[in-house]
């Protein structure tokens, strides 16, 4: 019995994807739902698992093939026919394999010298052969051709795991890690942190260990070839001989060899004694917070300390202060000066980020017609639901119940309501696309520019659906969790420009949108309010500013001011008891 193994749907308009590289060989024995091959499409790189276990006995798309969803990739069977049609192919070197070590050892004990001689020549290149796999920079979303690589997080000689990260890649639209395709140690690094590679260009070599060996078998190379004149070529090569068989039959011996020579121990010990990297910003931020880092437990991949272990590890030390400083009362109060910023008096290069935020908000300015309309909004109903239900709601639905899913569900209303803020123009064609759902571009602030991931058919959700989505959506960004078609699709924007203090801002309208909903920062002042019997008194009111960015092209003052109407309306109602169960 056969099972073929096809192409499946992986995201909405994509019909094909193209083969980047495949896991298993011909005659490989593969278990149900294991990775069988690497597959990129326009939106998404990911792994096409084996719907059942047996034994690889065909492929039938060759690796850098692109097919159709639904085409048949690979057949498994129980393998009886892994060898049939394939046996003379370089995929069945595994049945090859087999036999060979029975026809060899006549040749080895020939020409001994020889094959010791030529074996160091055979192992710096192990990228084409048995001895190592090439690792290359797949493909990493639509129109991406190329990466900068940003961080190493294993070096020559250590050992990694199938898919455990090998380095940071960083694109102009998400920046990833790599994994490695195999298991075994690192032979190689061919591309420097800070270095720019294209698609498809070779990052590393990962072997089955000789990386120690090379170092030492690279200086018998030149002497070779003086010595094949002498006819004793047995004798020269016979002291690196021996030095060979070693990093085979004990691994663990040469290891610590190489990592003396890279010095990686001063290295670790000079960012924080624990052998984790520390970016730049982490070191500055713990010399600012003064974090001795060498005592916190990193929670990055492999250990790593990120920026959030240095803020909370600050917090932590800052506890105490208050019960500390309280007897210090009558001393002067320091003035709340802000940090001097370390980036201050430099110049750095900018970033690929930096450089495309840069390009589309220019390009927005320039091919569209923006205004802003203000308007105020009455937010006490909805902090009093907050108070009484955020505790529950979080206990219940795992996710935090800020103002921003209030804002974001009046606002995907008022969107279906008038769908002229919920629309692109194509100039080009002049027509005009009133979009059918509501994806919602959410600006998260990271450590590397501006973000927008994206809510997909928010019209479909309800308040918890939409605050689980953002707090999910804003934690993947942040940690750099989130995939190219996460970021793709937006139909309208949201920016919480409140979050950092401002009243108001005029947003950029993003390029393809026609108009973008910022939300300013709630405070408490004094208003006048109509009571049921018409009586107007002055109360202590929570408000905020809402303000809406658009392209004068298609949306009108008018059409701006009934949305944003729409919106107030709904919030200043508060009729949210339903959504959150009270």
């Amino acid at each position: 019995m056969s099972e073929n193994v096809q192409l499946p749907a992986l995201g909405e308009s994509v019909t094909e994807g193209t083969v980047t590289r495949w896991l298993k060989s011909v005659g490989d024995t593969v278990e149900v739902d294991e990775p069988l091959l690497e597959v990129s499409t326009d939106k998404v790189d990911t792994e096409i698992p084996s719907p059942v276990a047996g034994v690889l006995e065909q492929i039938l798309a060759e690796e850098d093939e692109t097919v159709e969803v639904g085409a048949v990739l690979a057949v498994i069977g129980d393998g009886s026919g892994a060898g049939s049609d394939d046996a003379g192919d370089a995929q069945g070197s595994a049945e090859a394999e087999a036999s060979a070590p029975a026809e060899e050892p006549a040749a080895p004990a020939e020409e001994p010298a020889q094959q010791k001689s030529e074996e160091p020549a055979a192992s710096p290149a192990p990228s084409g052969g048995g001895e190592g796999t090439e690792v290359t920079l797949p493909a990493l979303g639509e129109s991406v051709t190329e990466g900068t690589v940003t961080r190493w997080l294993k070096e020559v000689g250590d050992e990694i795991a199938v898919d455990e990260p090998l380095l940071e890649v960083s694109t102009d639209k998400v920046d990833t890690e790599v994994p490695s395709p195999v298991a075994g140690t690192l032979l190689e690094i061919r591309a420097a942190e800070d270095e720019t590679v294209e698609v498809g260009a070779v990052l590393a070599v990962v072997g089955s260990g000789a990386a120690p060996a090379k170092a030492e078998e690279k200086p018998a190379e030149a002497p070779a070839p003086q010595e094949k004149a002498e006819e004793k070529p047995a004798e020269a090569p016979a002291s690196p001989a021996p030095a060979a068989p070693k990093p085979q039959e004990q691994p663990a011996s040469p290891a610590p060899a190489p990592e003396k020579k890279a010095e990686p121990a001063p290295a670790a010990s000079a960012q924080g004694g624990r052998g984790s990297y520390l970016t730049p910003l982490v070191r500055k931020l713990a010399a600012e917070k003064g974090v001795d880092v060498s005592t916190l437990q990193g929670t990055g991949v492999g250990g790593r300390v990120r920026k959030e272990d240095v803020l909370a590890a600050a917090e932590k030390a800052a506890a105490p202060a208050p019960a500390a400083a309280a007897p210090a009362a009558p001393a002067p109060k320091k003035p709340s000066v802000p940090e001097v910023s370390p980036l201050r008096g430099t110049t750095e290069k900018m970033s690929r980020l930096r450089k495309v935020v840069a390009e589309r908000m220019l390009e927005a300015m320039q091919t569209q017609a923006q205004l802003t309309t203000v308007v105020e909004v009455d937010v006490t109903k909805v902090a009093k639901l907050r108070t009484r239900a955020k505790a529950d709601f979080k206990a219940r639905e795992g996710a935090n119940l800020t103002f921003l899913p209030f804002y974001t569900l009046a606002a995907v209303e008022a969107l279906k309501a008038f769908p002229k803020v919920n629309a692109s123009i194509d100039t080009a064609k002049g027509e005009i696309t009133y979009h059918s759902s509501e994806n919602i571009g959410l600006a998260v602030d990271t450590e590397r520019g501006l973000i927008v991931p994206v809510i997909k058919n928010a019209g479909d959700l309800n308040l918890a659906g939409i605050a689980r989505q953002i707090g999910d959506l804003a934690s993947r960004t942040r940690d750099n969790k989130v995939g190219p078609d996460d970021l793709s699709g937006a139909t309208f924007t949201i920016t919480n420009t409140g979050s950092g203090g401002a009243l108001i801002d005029t947003p950029i309208v993003p390029v393809g949108q026609v108009a973008i909903l910022g939300t300013g920062t709630i405070t408490k002042k004094p208003v006048v309010v109509t009571g049921p019997d018409g009586e107007e008194t002055i109360a202590i009111r929570q408000m905020a500013y809402l303000f809406l960015s658009y392209d004068h092209r298609l949306v009108d003052g008018a059409d701006a001011a009934r949305f944003l109407a729409a919106v107030k309306n709904r919030i200043e109602e508060g009729a949210f008891e339903a959504e959150l169960g009270l």
